[in-house]
């Protein structure tokens, strides 16, 4: 491995996550620590933090993890210097209707935003009457 090496606590505090969160994604198969020292303890690089990362902002758009997992295989295949043309092109249209799917459900966050501006104004205006 090369560049900065982290253990879990460290990648932990980077990506405000916690270590059970860690821990878990990657029980289910959504990340994987790069190597892992003598003593069992896991090392993370950079590269690793950045697609715990996309796991992380995925996750509030209510992504499944497969859905996750998914897009985490489309990603690596881009990256893959060994992928052919057709492993990536079908990469690339996955992925652009996951950007889809992802301006869709942010949409839907907006609106939900909006609704909750609008209740907390009500209840606000009903806290100050007489």
């Amino acid at each position: 491995m090369t560049g900065t090496v982290m253990h879990i606590g460290e990648v932990a505090a980077r990506t405000e996550l916690s270590l059970r969160s860690l821990r878990h994604w990657e029980e289910v198969g959504l990340i994987t620590p790069s190597d892992r020292t003598e003593g069992g303890f896991r090392l993370y690089t950079d590269d690793d933090v950045e697609k715990i990362l996309v796991v992380r902002r995925m996750k509030p758009l209510g992504f499944s993890i497969e859905e996750m997992k998914d897009v985490m295989a489309d990603i690596e295949a881009l990256r893959d210097p060994g992928a052919d043309d057709a492993r990536r092109d079908d990469a690339r249209r996955r992925l652009a209707a996951v950007q889809d799917d992802a301006a869709d459900r942010r949409q839907k966050l907006v609106r939900q935003l909006e609704m909750a501006d609008e209740f907390i104004g009500l209840v606000a205006r009903e806290a100050r009457r007489p």
